[in-house]
């Protein structure tokens, strides 16, 4: 009779374990809240960048453009767009990528809207910028040396070079003395696969972006008038300096907004 209580006090301490035995412990399994796994809101991903889509669709037949060259270039082309330096309907954009070779195709053209590279093509630098490479820039006439920065391009004129575009340079301190200094894309003999050939290096101008004889005249017919060209090189005392790299925040403030300008007009 002894064993009798002591099987049901086992018993029932057997079947009361796998009960809580208490409210905190009838708490602890409750099912988590809601908003400890919520997702992050939607704003707070960045928006598609335009700069990327357009370069995605580009086809590349020869040299591929560096695609941070091609979005700072872009970005420019927007702020110039934005303080009506250039027409909103604009579309080309020309990009001289200097830091490449000499003898590489470092010059495209391209169609914003249609996302087509319509030229790529040899350009000269200027002759005290360096030999094969480029290492040197400036604004000061008789330097002979190309300048950095953005330009807007302007009429043609047939001068001792032959067919030629004036370019009005639109970074204060960097290429603003571009119509003074006569710098214009031209067409010159020195730029040419057979001068890279016997020279191992393509000629040099007095500072202009000079394209060969033949592209001269598609190239110059198709830009001039209102276009943006971009003279780029990574000198980092332009690249943070120049306003039309500046994002559009920055833009902004420099501009002014529409009552200001307004006010001062």
């Amino acid at each position: 009779m002894k064993k009798f209580p002591l099987l049901l006090c086992l018993i029932y301490m057997v079947t009361t374990s796998f009960y809580p035995s208490g409210f905190e412990n009838q708490k602890s399994l409750q099912p988590l809240s809601v908003k400890e796994i919520k997702l992050t809101p939607n704003k707070n991903f960045s928006p598609k960048n335009p700069a990327e889509e357009i370069y995605r669709q580009l086809q590349f037949a020869d040299e591929r453009l560096n695609f941070e060259v091609f979005e700072k270039a872009f970005l420019g082309f927007q702020n110039l767009k934005k303080s009506q330096k250039l027409v909103s309907s604009a579309k080309l954009l020309s990009i001289c990528d200097f830091s490449l070779s000499s003898n590489r195709k470092r010059l495209w053209v391209i169609d914003l809207d249609e996302k087509k590279v319509l030229f790529n093509t040899l350009v000269a630098h200027g002759k005290g910028t360096g030999e094969e490479f480029a290492t040197n820039f400036s604004n000061t006439e008789d330097s002979h040396q190309s300048s950095l920065g953005f330009y807007v391009t302007e009429q043609t004129y047939n001068g001792d070079n032959g067919y030629s575009m004036r370019l009005f340079g639109m970074d204060r301190g960097y290429n603003d003395a571009a119509l003074e200094r006569c710098i214009v894309m031209h067409g010159a003999n020195y730029v040419s696969e057979n001068f890279i050939k016997s020279e191992k290096r393509l000629g040099r101008s007095w500072g202009c972006p000079a394209v060969s004889r033949e592209m001269a005249q598609p190239i110059i017919n198709k830009i001039k008038n209102g276009t943006c060209l971009f003279i780029y090189y990574p000198d980092e005392k332009y690249l943070a300096s120049s306003k039309w790299l500046k994002n559009a925040e920055k833009m902004d403030s420099i501009l002014g907004s529409p009552k200001q300008n307004m006010a001062t007009n």
